[in-house]
């Protein structure tokens, strides 16, 4: 990259020191780079002046108009109402027709800042009220006949409040970045091939910088985009595979042969037929494990679909090669449920297994470290304690981490440091489906396994939405279910904003279920009790000593009772669609039907209402997930600790999954045919990789 991209943008006419800050603070626009690649995120259509007249003549409803520009007469404008109800109401007319301008907010410097009975341009959303037009906070720009707006497609950009108050508006930074593309065109370099272009029909990146920012016509606008999307998504796509191929490279892991204890497992032990799934996705696991080379490999399931006894076998074809095994779970329950239900399998094999959590005694944490260190412990299940730097292993082979998206890259790094020479074998795993295009995206470098199939016997959830006024109904269904020998999970929505008023509505809640249930016992579960108190409450219920529980969202990840058999979740609309999705799979884990009810107000947002009708329609993950994508975007889904990738500026996973894919294609044929990027035609991409932000230490961990 030039020095002339590095130059600060204090330097640039228009800016000055003072402004630089403010662009270095609220935007992180530090350079003339960061200033260039900062895109608008829509564009308005100010190509065309319409008149009051028509406006009224052709009205066809509030919501279906789009924004309007008109030119015509601001005339003098008064402050009307008290208080906290003050506006600023103004009379504009355009020879056609008025209509009535009105603001709300900063109506004192409004009032003073406009030149009345001049001719003004104002865009914005019109409203028709008996027979009156009305714009409210109307973009206003004064209309100088000796230097005329240019009329067409205009730049918005993503601003904070704090930027609008010191006038470093919209407009403002599209003037900015209008000087900078008059001197920058020179230092325009292309970044892709010119094969890749061609192919493609993409434009220059000189065009697509220019016309973004100041486009001429809509087609050049959808031209710029295009380029400037595929540059982005092709160039994550290419850094991840260059990462999966140095992985595959240069990171040894044990080799792993064929073991008689996985066959006496299958043999004698495994309670059930695998599924076929399961069994594919384990001859993947084995294929990984005998190669040499470290294992880094996703697996996808939804809840239910038999993770856990893949991870099982996984371990056991470590041990059986003389390796050890951990499993890390997020929460202290879903580690402690892990650990039950696999002990009686490892000791039927002969094989050492246990458990360390937060809650584990020092007595006997260091006798478990001790003989995890001398390697006579096999299989180490736990939470974040496994990795503590106390926590050494003598031979760690595999690594299986679940519900990965709740660690942070760094902590799942340092399981890498239990070993001294070869990495260990990594299977990380999440009951969240990620959409395709985001596993694309996150998890490009790693190896993709889906378990898309149930065991034998489970029943699909059937699913219903209910409303307050059907609540007796529904109280009836549940008690009828407890009759006949099953019981129930009912949960309310966790509002982190109000922790106080969130105990409100679980205790007036839990209150109401008590009485109309007054003959059942009922468990009571929230983030105010102790994780011991927490426990014994769900073991009460797994022992069926309760038949019902009232809980938060704690039980999204955790508890499994198979002999619950329904799932009421109160005030489903305030749930995002993969927590919904979540708390449904607690039940449906027994041979017998299982049900989901989902209780809402009347009144639902169009989204929610999008989130519910998903929810009856379908069970399949991978459509919710891609629904909740649509919904919320990338950076949402995933959470801080995988936000890295998903710092995209400008291509959306949600909506450009076509051109992400064509990226892929021609990334991963490149890595194919020149992985060290070494033909002539590549060395604008080896170039362009070696500037791409510099790479994370962290990075290279799975």
């Amino acid at each position: 990259m030039s020095d002339f991209w590095e130059t600060s943008v204090s330097y640039l006419k228009g800016v000055g020191p003072a402004r630089a800050a403010l662009l270095n603070k609220e935007l992180h626009i530090f350079t003339y780079a960061d200033l260039i690649h900062y895109y608008p995120f829509r564009h308005e259509d100010r190509s065309r002046i319409e008149n009051i007249a028509h406006l009224k003549k052709n009205w066809a409803g509030d919501d279906e108009m789009p924004p309007v520009q008109l030119k015509g007469r601001l005339l003098q404008g008064r402050i009307v109402g008290e208080g906290n109800k003050q506006r600023l109401v103004a009379l504009f007319t355009d020879g056609s027709g008025d209509m009535e301008l009105l603001w709300f907010q900063g109506i004192q410097w409004v009032h003073k800042n406009l030149k009345w009975g001049e001719t003004y341009l104002i865009y914005g959303k019109a409203q028709l009220f008996q027979e009156r037009l009305s714009m409210v906070h109307p973009d206003a720009e004064w209309f100088d006949p000796a230097n005329p707006p240019v009329l067409g497609l205009q730049p918005v950009y993503s601003l904070t409040e704090t930027l609008k108050k010191k006038f470093l508006n919209t407009k403002a930074l599209s003037k900015i970045q209008k000087e900078l593309l008059k001197i920058a065109e020179p230092h325009i370099t292309e970044t892709l091939p010119p094969y890749l272009l061609e192919k493609n029909h993409l434009t220059s990146k000189k065009e697509a910088l220019k016309h973004i920012h100041l486009p001429q016509s809509h087609e050049m606008l959808e031209q710029a985009k295009r380029r400037l999307k595929f540059e982005e998504l092709f160039f994550i796509q290419l850094q991840l595979l260059k990462l999966k191929q140095f992985k595959k490279s240069y990171h040894q892991g044990y080799v792993c042969k064929e073991t008689a204890l996985v066959k006496n497992f299958y043999n004698h032990h495994l309670p059930f037929e695998l599924t076929n799934a399961q069994k594919k996705v384990l001859r993947e696991v084995y294929a990984d494990m005998c190669n040499g080379r470290q294992m880094n490999r996703l697996l996808q399931g939804d809840v239910g679909s038999g993770k856990t006894m893949v991870a099982f076998v996984a371990m056991l074809f470590a041990v059986g090669n003389g390796l050890q095994a951990c499993m890390m779970a997020p929460t202290e329950i879903l580690a402690e449920q892990h650990f039950k239900g696999l002990q009686p399998y490892a000791e039927k094999l002969g094989i050492t297994i246990d458990l360390l959590t937060g809650s584990t005694k020092n007595l006997a944490r260091r006798v478990m470290l001790g003989r995890l260190e001398n390697g006579n412990l096999k299989i180490l299940i736990g939470t974040h304690a496994l990795i503590e730097e106390v926590v050494q292993f003598e031979r760690l082979g595999l690594c299986v981490i679940d519900e990965q998206h709740r660690f942070g890259v760094e902590q799942r790094s340092k399981l890498w440091k239990k070993t001294a020479d070869i990495f260990p074998h990594v299977l990380v795993m999440t009951a969240t489906p990620i959409p395709r295009t985001l596993a694309m995206t996150l998890y490009g470098d790693l190896d993709v396994s889906v378990l898309d199939e149930l065991p034998a016997g489970r029943k699909p959830i059937r699913t219903a939405h209910r409303t307050e006024s059907q609540r007796l109904k529904v109280y009836q269904f549940i008690r009828d279910e407890i009759t006949a020998g099953r019981q129930a999970y009912i949960v309310y929505p966790l509002i982190e904003e109000s922790e106080k008023l969130d105990y409100k509505n679980l205790m007036d809640g839990a209150a109401s279920v008590k009485q109309a249930f007054p003959d059942l016992n009922i468990s009571v579960v929230h983030g105010k009790i102790s994780a011991a108190e927490k426990d014994y409450e769900m073991q009460r219920f797994k022992r069926r000593e309760t038949e019902i529980m009232v809980a938060t969202t704690v039980i999204e990840v955790g508890v499994d009772v198979p002999n619950a058999s329904v799932m009421l979740i109160e005030n489903a609309e305030k749930f995002g669609l993969a927590q919904l999705h979540q708390l449904r799979g607690r039940v449906g884990r027994g041979a017998e039907q299982s049900y989901c009810i989902l209780m809402t107000g009347l009144k639902v947002s169009k989204e929610g209402r999008i989130r519910i009708e998903t929810m009856v329609r379908t069970t399949n993950g991978f459509e919710i997930a891609d629904v909740d994508l649509n919904l919320r975007g990338p950076g949402n889904l995933m959470g801080k600790e995988q936000s890295g990738l998903m710092n995209l500026l400008i291509a959306d996973l949600a909506q450009d999954s076509g051109l992400l894919q064509l990226a892929r294609q021609y990334a991963t044929d490149i890595i194919e045919k020149d992985p060290n990027l070494l033909l002539p035609q590549h060395k604008v991409l080896q170039i362009q990789l070696n500037h791409k932000n510099k790479e994370n230490q962290w990075s290279r961990i799975s």
